[in-house]
């Protein structure tokens, strides 16, 4: 059966827009408001109120928490942009880069999260020597985690998938530099089969946990591992919680 279509309204990046233009009327309203009460607001009170009731609506409607800081900056740089006659192709240039690098995240509401070598040594921990290991990791940003293990452990397979192009590439840079065994992809995870992997790591954002575990829920092997850094797995039960770092975020993991 296909998947249901999604309304374009579900999409984060157009609800963003529609919060900057919704927020435009009472902005002004306020400004009128202001202005009757012998309080003048210059441009720049201006944006920073608009960017303020932005910033509230997205919060109010559900939003993911870094679009806050997004639409409470967006009506400034805006408003800098015009102050500063900055040429249309720098913005153009820098939408591009920013393209690049985050790709779909407007869709997945996955941003780009680095994780560090102390979650990379919690995973080997995981995996005990003497088998070959077959590791996925979703959203694999720069491939600084599929590359350790892949050093640590040469006798297993490690694959990092990763959606946006600039950091796959980097990652495939990285690994053809250094000789790695590392396989890096590029596409999406749902397309994946779990069934492959005895080890799927992710670290990806709280609206993408649902679904990704029915999605091990559905294809992963029992004795399989699913583990997560920082976002916990919606599972009733059987979590393991490690702590990588003292006063960090945890990694959660689960045995399938």
């Amino acid at each position: 059966m296909p998947p249901a279509k999604r309304s374009p309204l579900k999409i984060p990046a157009l609800q963003a827009l529609l919060v900057q233009a919704g927020a435009v009327l009472p902005c002004a309203a306020l400004a009128v408001a202001a202005d009757m009460a012998g309080i003048g607001l210059t441009l720049l009170h201006g944006a920073l109120l608009q960017g303020v009731l932005a910033a509230a609506l997205s919060w109010k409607l559900g939003l993911a928490r870094w679009w806050l800081p997004i639409q409470l900056l967006f009506p400034l740089a805006v408003l800098a942009g015009l102050a500063l006659h900055l040429p249309p192709w720098l913005a153009g240039g820098a939408f591009l880069i920013l393209l690049g690098w985050y790709w779909s995240t407007y869709r997945t509401q996955v941003p780009y999260y680095p994780s560090h070598r102390a979650v990379w040594q919690a995973l080997l921990a995981q995996l005990p020597p003497g088998r070959a290991w077959r590791v996925i990791d979703i959203g694999s940003g720069l491939g600084g985690c599929a590359l350790h293990l892949a050093a640590a452990r040469p006798e297993s397979t490690v694959t990092g998938i990763e959606l946006a192009p600039v950091p796959w590439l980097v990652s495939r840079l990285r690994a053809a530099l250094t000789g790695s065994r590392a396989r890096f992809l590029r596409g999406d995870y749902e397309q994946l089969d779990f069934a492959d992997y005895d080890l799927v790591f992710a670290y990806l954002s709280p609206a993408a946990m649902p679904a990704l575990w029915r999605k091990a829920q559905r294809e992963m092997r029992p004795g399989t591992l699913l583990a997560s850094y920082e976002f916990g797995i919606p599972a009733a039960n059987g979590v393991k919680t490690i702590l990588t770092t003292e006063g960090g975020p945890p990694l959660y993991i689960r045995e399938i």
